[in-house]
């Protein structure tokens, strides 16, 4: 019996070759050396970027070290990432970019398509805003009908019989033709914790639309709250000097500042730093 021989093509190699973008992916530095290379060079402490993005110590630590559980989830990744980078050079929106890759794309191309309007902001549920246009609506129809029931009345005066004053308003339901006097309707405003405030004190309310990691300072520098707020929760600061604010999604928080409605502070995903005195919102 002939045995035979086996083929080149059964005793050629299985492996495949790796492509050029995958061998150079591979040797790429990660993020956290990327930014703490960057960090270095710049001569720069973690302290001091720490002080400079308020992102607290542990978790730049944290990241330089390509650990972003402690971050609170993808979207706080992203933002402290973006904000580490830009304080000591390095290129933020390659570096976001390749955390997507890495953690399952970005936030915008998970949002739900019938949040996409471009008639105005997008709604939250359970967001209760006042409806001023109904509120304006239905001031101007009270006035036009307190001026209608004015004219009435006075015509009705000098047209009668003499009998009664021709000034005296008529009691409601009583006689015919009689207009009832409208009331109007009371615009809302701020909330009550917040609606007399003291002149000589700047009084800050955050109201949480979203999710959203917050720091507030007082005016010596006292940290006065440093944690996520979300689902409505609500927080109220004062200080006879300053409440300084960092918010890790501007969109997310509502703001009452001296009793003023202010709105949300920034956009969705936008990290903000802002500082209110006594005499905010300033006047024009």
């Amino acid at each position: 019996m002939t045995i035979g021989k086996s083929s080149d093509r059964d005793n050629a190699p299985s492996s495949v070759e790796p492509t050029d973008d995958a061998v150079q992916a591979a040797d790429a530095p990660s993020i956290g050396r990327v930014l703490s290379a960057a960090r270095i060079e710049a001569g720069l402490t973690v302290d001091q970027v720490s002080t400079s993005t308020r992102v607290r110590v542990p978790i730049v630590h944290a990241i330089e070290e390509d650990d972003f559980g402690r971050c609170g989830g993808d979207f706080y990744a992203r933002g402290h990432i973006r904000s580490i980078a830009q304080a000591v050079g390095a290129d933020a929106e390659a570096l976001v970019a390749r955390f997507d890759e890495a953690h399952g794309g970005s936030p915008a191309s998970k949002r739900p398509t019938t949040q996409l309007i471009d008639s105005g902001p997008i709604k939250v549920p359970g967001r209760s805003r006042p409806n001023w246009a109904a509120a304006m609506v239905a001031a101007i129809v009270a006035v036009v009908g307190l001026i209608g029931f004015n004219l009435v009345s006075g015509r009705g005066g000098h047209t009668g019989t003499g009998t009664g004053s021709a000034s005296a308003p008529l009691p409601s339901g009583s006689g015919t033709g009689s207009v009832a006097p409208v009331t109007p309707t009371v615009q809302p405003s701020a909330p009550a914790a917040i609606a007399a405030v003291p002149a000589d004190k700047v009084t800050v309310k955050l109201v949480a639309e979203g999710t959203s990691w917050v720091s507030a300072m007082d005016g010596n520098g006292k940290s006065l709250f440093q944690n996520n707020m979300s689902g409505g929760q609500d927080q109220t600061f004062t200080d006879p000097k300053q409440i300084k604010l960092v918010l890790g999604n501007g969109g997310a928080v509502h703001a009452y500042v001296n009793g003023k409605d202010l709105g949300v502070l920034g956009k969705d995903g936008q990290v903000v730093h802002v500082t209110y005195t006594p005499g905010d919102p300033q006047a024009g």
